[in-house]
């Protein structure tokens, strides 16, 4: 049997001024870093030790990760980030208020594009200065993988071959491991192993820095998922 957890990170400051995030590196709130550090206290208390920690590329991920496991005294694990794990990118939505976008759109409309499947949200061009091109943390992807805007199956599409690649290996190994990442990244790995269908992954939320725990068997399939 092997664990796998699941974190959202905490509250970010843009969460705080209910803004599209997505691929915008922005920092934990101070509510966020609580969360984080509760949740580590909750795997302490829950007596769950990992052997490997993965997380994204995105200063609000990374730092629930380690507020996460200095409480629950682990720190040291070894750890790896990847973009893969960030959170879907929200296009040209990044860095507009949600309640302005539901004003201009309409409420079904920008429900759709935060919590569809397969519905893209109006691209942001290459050439934009908030693209993602521009940041040199991605300087080592081809260009043309660097998204313009994405949706739960495109995030699902790239978060896929992290989870065969890296962490898949690790829980058939017998490793206990935990994944902090983001709403998106983590409700599409959650859509994969749970086996949960297009329209009902819509209906999927992940709790800001509540972390899930699934028990596996050695073939993967889930023993047990608790919320702590």
């Amino acid at each position: 049997m092997s664990k796998l957890v699941f974190i959202r990170h905490g509250q970010s400051e843009w969460n705080l001024k209910n803004l599209f995030t997505g691929w915008v590196d922005v920092n934990l709130s101070e509510q966020g870093e609580q969360e984080a550090k509760e949740a580590g206290r909750k795997l302490k208390e829950a007596g769950i030790e990992f052997d490997q920690a993965y997380t994204s590329v995105l200063t609000r991920a990374i730092k629930t990760l380690h507020f996460a496991l200095e409480e629950s005294g682990q720190l040291w694990i070894p750890e790896e980030k990847s973009w893969r794990l960030n959170e879907r990118h929200y296009g040209a939505l990044q860095g507009k208020n949600k309640q302005a976008a539901a004003e201009k759109y309409g409420d079904e409309q920008v429900h759709i594009w935060r919590r569809s499947y397969d519905v893209l949200p109006p691209l942001l061009d290459a050439n934009d200065e908030g693209s993602a091109a521009n940041d040199r943390r991605y300087a080592n992807l081809d260009p043309r993988i660097v998204p313009g805007g994405e949706n739960l199956k495109v995030t699902l599409e790239r978060v896929i071959p992290f989870w065969e690649d890296k962490i898949a290996p690790d829980l058939l190994a017998g490793k206990n491991v935990i994944v902090a990442a983001h709403g998106n990244s983590l409700r599409a790995l959650t859509k994969y192993i749970e086996q949960i269908s297009d329209e009902d992954i819509m209906n999927v939320e992940m709790a800001t820095g509540q972390p899930v725990v699934y028990e596996l068997d050695d073939k993967l399939n889930i023993v047990s998922k608790e919320k702590l």
